[in-house]
């Protein structure tokens, strides 16, 4: 789930060192191509509800896990 940048913001997703221009959780939603999907998302291992993302703000070195439900059994 990188994002491929020259330059921008150092935070990790997921566990991967990636290079954004998203000022906002919401804004790296977006970039990441996962608006309007079905997931949670976490700063600093804090859950932060999908109505906070647009007002919390990436600073360097977040780190950032985005999961999406899965089905089986």
């Amino acid at each position: 789930m990188a994002v491929e940048a020259q330059e921008g913001l150092a935070i990790h997703v997921n566990g991967d060192a990636v290079a954004t221009r998203a000022a906002t959780l919401d804004d790296l939603v977006v970039e990441l191509g996962l608006a309007g999907t079905r997931i949670a998302t976490a700063r600093n291992g804090e859950f932060v509800p999908e109505r906070a993302r647009a007002v919390t703000r990436l600073v360097p070195g977040d780190r950032i896990e985005i999961l999406s439900p899965r089905h089986g059994g």
